[in-house]
């Protein structure tokens, strides 16, 4: 594998962002892995390889990098907490459609990567970001995946369920059965806006696992529910980025 960090210029600060992909020929499809909310740290640089050895030329971006260039969450410590919830509500869907953009730009250079089918993935904050990413650059991206994503369908403007209807690729949304982030009343709302919309794909509720069942640093961590993630996800990106 082939892996580094690189800082990609916005125009709203450095985007610091680990790459890796195969070694050998490509161009290796783009995907786009967008962090939880307690950061951009080792278990998601552990994911990113896992998929990149599949065949894909994977971005990871800080997307906390317009307030501080490092933040991982320290799960043992109040303040570290605090510190999150302060930079998670300081990004939003606008931003990383923005952010996005920049990402694409920057594998366009790269003859290792190519950006004809984009894949992009989100979990927890960063499940809204890959709807409206996957909305914003429906000429780009072809597959699309929300695990666990919050503020999925809320009364605002730019709710991710508004923007169902603008997506051309395959959506996949995997949902915990105890969420408070994404209860169960959102889920149907959010599932009900996918019909209307006629967005192609699906959504599928993770029985018996709560918020976080994907990443095993964090307490709600699902083997089972984990597997079936990578399951899907890897099917989904297989199916719909192969040139």
């Amino acid at each position: 594998m082939i892996e580094g960090e690189v800082a990609i210029e916005t125009g709203e600060g450095a985007m610091g962002t680990f790459v890796v992909h195969p070694e050998g020929a490509g161009p290796w499809p783009l995907v786009l892995f967008l962090m939880d909310a307690p950061g951009k740290r080792p278990l998601l640089h552990a994911m990113a390889k896992r998929l990149a050895s599949l065949g894909y030329y994977v971005m990871l971006p800080n997307l906390y990098y317009r307030v501080t260039p490092n933040f991982e969450l320290d799960f043992e410590s109040r303040e570290s907490y605090r510190e999150m919830k302060d930079l998670m509500y300081a990004v939003g869907n606008n931003m990383v459609v923005r952010d996005a953009a920049a990402l694409i730009a920057h594998a366009e250079a790269d003859p290792a990567a190519s950006t004809e089918k984009v894949g992009c993935v989100g979990y927890c904050m960063s499940g809204p970001f890959a709807v409206c990413v996957a909305a914003a650059h429906a000429d780009r991206v072809a597959a699309a995946a929300s695990f666990y994503g919050t503020r999925m369908a809320i009364d605002e403007e730019g709710s991710p369920h508004r923007k169902l209807g603008q997506i051309t690729g395959e959506l996949y949304v995997g949902c915990a059965e105890k969420d408070d982030y994404f209860p169960p009343e959102m889920i149907d709302r959010f599932e009900a806006a996918m019909r209307s919309s006629g967005v192609r794909g699906r959504l599928e509720r993770y029985p018996g696992t709560e918020h976080g069942f994907a990443f095993d640093d964090r307490p709600a961590y699902d083997p089972d529910a984990d597997a079936r993630h990578w399951e899907v996800l890897t099917d989904l990106f297989a199916r719909n980025l192969a040139s």
